[in-house]
């Protein structure tokens, strides 16, 4: 019998519809209960800095009406960071950001930016927030994580979920698992998230110490056709297969 794989539903795609118009609706609140409602253990948002999607307001009344986790994906801009030091998130994802991408393009860099990272970090701990870093599957990454004080990772299932076929699909879940297996061995908390859908579950439940999965455009999609809490039961009844990776 495995651990329970937790779903954190990202419901960025409904405040997209939302902006779509400038108008009140569909409410994000309204959003967040249904998922809850129908089983997810935590509801997560990106506040990007141009604000695309999740507004600020979004973000406080999330908080205050959630009765589970609140995981607010935000990269490293000192206004983002400041604005997580008030709202206390349980949880934030630190995600790279540009602005002209259409969703989030590989994993944060901490190599590179290794000093702005633990930074950030240390100003999220100080609130008492968990921290976790959404970072590629590779091994000198998940180091340089585990240096900036970070509890968790995420790693970037994109290379996986885009893969052009079964051969390259296959090599990408080897370099997850191998992956994760070495940050459980470190410590870290192993999350996992990015174009995983309906089709490619079976892949990823491979995956061995997977404490989350983090799911938002394919549940959004599947939700227009069975409506969001069919959607969202739908995938739970998917994750409920995992063993553990093994």
């Amino acid at each position: 019998m495995g651990k329970k794989l937790l779903l954190g539903v990202n419901i960025d795609h409904i405040a997209t519809l939302r902006q779509a118009r400038l108008e009140k609706f569909p409410s994000i609140i309204r959003a967040a209960e249904v998922c809850e409602k129908a089983g997810a253990d935590q509801i997560t948002v990106h506040l990007r800095e141009d604000r695309r999607h999740i507004q600020d307001k979004d973000v406080f009344e999330l908080k205050k009406n959630l009765s589970g986790k609140l995981n607010l994906e935000m990269a490293c801009y000192d206004e983002i960071v400041g604005i997580a030091r008030k709202l206390r998130p349980r949880q934030a994802t630190l995600v790279p950001e540009k602005r002209k991408e259409v969703t989030t393009e590989g994993g944060l860099d901490v190599l590179k930016n290794f000093s702005a990272v633990a930074r950030t970090v240390g100003k999220l701990q100080e609130k008492k927030i968990a921290v976790s870093l959404f970072i590629d599957p590779e091994l000198e990454q998940i180091e340089m994580a585990l240096r900036t004080g970070a509890e968790f990772i995420e790693l970037h299932t994109g290379a996986f979920a885009n893969a052009a076929s079964e051969l390259a699909a296959g090599k990408e879940i080897r370099k997850l698992i191998d992956a994760s297996a070495f940050a459980n061995a470190l410590g870290l908390g192993v999350n996992a998230g990015h174009g995983i859908d309906y089709n490619n579950m079976k892949s990823i439940l491979k995956i061995p110490h997977l404490h989350e999965l983090n799911i938002g455009f394919s549940i959004i999609a599947e939700a227009v056709f069975i409506g969001l809490d069919k959607a969202v039961e739908k995938m739970i009844k998917l994750m409920k297969q995992y063993k553990g990776g093994y």
